[in-house]
């Protein structure tokens, strides 16, 4: 696209913006609709480069046409990029955007976590298909995280660890939310996903996929996660800030404990996460 081929948007209540209105009231209600929103140049860039989700449109304000023109040329044909002053812009979001970079994507068919398993679209977890063989795997599991920053993170720290997806139980919050986008730095935009059911719902898939399931937490009688031989594929499961897994799910896996100080047993769930996969990709050599 050149910017010369943007299209103007004078006024905030013009229909063409719609999906952008009242952008935080959005995410509080879930009001997006199928569609998802994603915020700044670095996940707009990720969206158009590597996401695996359908643009739907872009919303820039004016000052960001030329910064962004190399990255504007890989927009897909037919995608309309919309064009307003900052004011404008302000009013349509709701509040000041001083990113000035807007870009809504389509989330498509939802697939059950123990269907996305089985299935080419998961990034061919269960075998090589060139080699038709059971091929290793890492899987990150979560299970009743509501906070969307905790995860963005483990989005992130899945990628930086090389994680080959992430399941979410239908108690987690959406990966597609735009704060969890940014905090992710975008990897929830491409890193295969999927969500529904319960956590022991995922267990459950995972063990079908042939998987064994390591339990954070810090009980003490749980093995310590350095002294563990990493399987050929595992999945690590992560439970809620604060109350963690409850003991009938930790009892359907195998309990993994993180070795801490004295006195000290617990830290964030993103942060446990990244040791836990760091160790298990460390562990593959």
């Amino acid at each position: 696209m050149k910017p010369e081929q943007a299209i103007r948007i004078e006024r905030p209540d013009d229909p063409r913006v719609e999906a952008y209105v009242s952008i935080r009231e959005r995410d509080l209600t879930g009001g997006h609709g199928g569609r998802f929103i994603v915020e700044g140049k670095v996940t707009l860039e990720t969206l158009l480069r590597r996401g695996r989700f359908e643009v739907e449109s872009l919303f820039l304000c004016e000052t960001r046409l030329g910064p962004l023109r190399d990255l504007l040329a890989e927009v897909p044909e037919g995608v309309p990029v919309y064009v307003a002053a900052q004011g404008v812009m302000d009013a349509v979001a709701g509040f000041p955007m001083h990113r000035g970079v807007l870009a809504c994507g389509r989330k498509g068919a939802s697939v059950p976590p123990a269907e996305f398993l089985t299935s080419r679209a998961c990034g061919s977890l269960s075998f090589d298909f060139a080699q038709d063989e059971p091929r290793c795997s890492t899987l990150l599991l979560l299970s009743e995280l509501s906070n969307h920053d905790n995860v963005g993170a483990c989005f992130r720290n899945a990628a930086a660890f090389g994680a080959d997806a992430v399941l979410l139980d239908g108690a987690s919050c959406d990966p597609l939310y735009r704060k969890a986008i940014r905090v992710s730095s975008g990897a929830a935009l491409w890193l295969p996903f999927a969500q529904g059911g319960t956590g022991a719902g995922l267990i459950a898939a995972a063990e079908a996929a042939g998987h064994e399931v390591w339990a954070l937490t810090p009980r003490r009688d749980a093995e310590p996660l350095p002294a563990l031989k990493v399987p050929p594929r595992v999945a690590l499961l992560m439970g809620a800030e604060g109350p963690g897994l409850p003991a009938e799910m930790i009892a359907r896996a195998r309990p993994v404990r993180i070795p801490m100080t004295e006195g000290f047993d617990s830290v964030n769930v993103a942060t446990a996460a990244a040791i836990a996969l760091s160790s298990v990709f460390a562990g593959r050599g």
